[in-house]
């Protein structure tokens, strides 16, 4: 296939868009690529995860037209957060508070840190999930009038906990 652009060299570089349901596919070599500024990222020399988050951010934030806010210790604005991938000091997590969860839906897929547990807690806190799992199945069978398996997983739920106050 050539460059759709150049109309000269190989295309190596196969760019789809998809922007409110619309598909559009380019093709371009990796120079026509480089100088369109699409693929810039993945042409730099090293892959930096900071650039690879400011380019999540900046899909985030779209093309909408905002007032600049900035942080009132460092004066550190979202844009150069967008750029750099870095908050500049702690006070910026309170400045762009707002702007922080859809990021972290967006990256994690969650809101909730599921880091690593000590072994020694392991047992504890996968019970815990567990009731934590099972108290939202149960709101949800009573949502959906699912009453018998409602019934199930609240004796399910009450054994648990019993279990977990009579290891404490």
């Amino acid at each position: 296939m050539v460059c759709e652009q150049c109309q000269q060299r190989k295309a190596t570089v196969h760019l789809t868009r998809i922007i409110n349901g619309e598909k559009t596919e380019s093709h371009l070599c990796e120079m026509c690529a480089a100088e369109s500024g699409d693929m810039g990222w993945m042409m730099e020399p090293t892959f930096s995860i900071h650039s690879l988050l400011g380019g999540l951010l900046d899909v985030e934030q779209g093309t909408l037209k905002r007032k600049e806010t900035r942080c009132s210790h460092c004066g550190q604005s979202y844009r150069d957060f967008t750029e750099r991938g870095l908050f500049g000091c702690s006070s910026c997590y309170e400045t762009f508070s707002s702007q922080i969860p859809p990021l972290l839906r967006r990256v994690q897929g969650t809101m909730e840190h599921r880091g690593k547990v000590p072994v020694r807690a392991e047992g504890m806190v996968k019970v815990k999930r567990q009731l934590e799992q099972l108290r939202r199945e149960l709101e949800e069978a009573v949502i959906n009038e699912e009453y018998e398996l409602a019934a199930k997983l609240r004796d399910h739920l009450k054994t648990l906990e019993k279990q977990v106050e009579g290891e404490k």
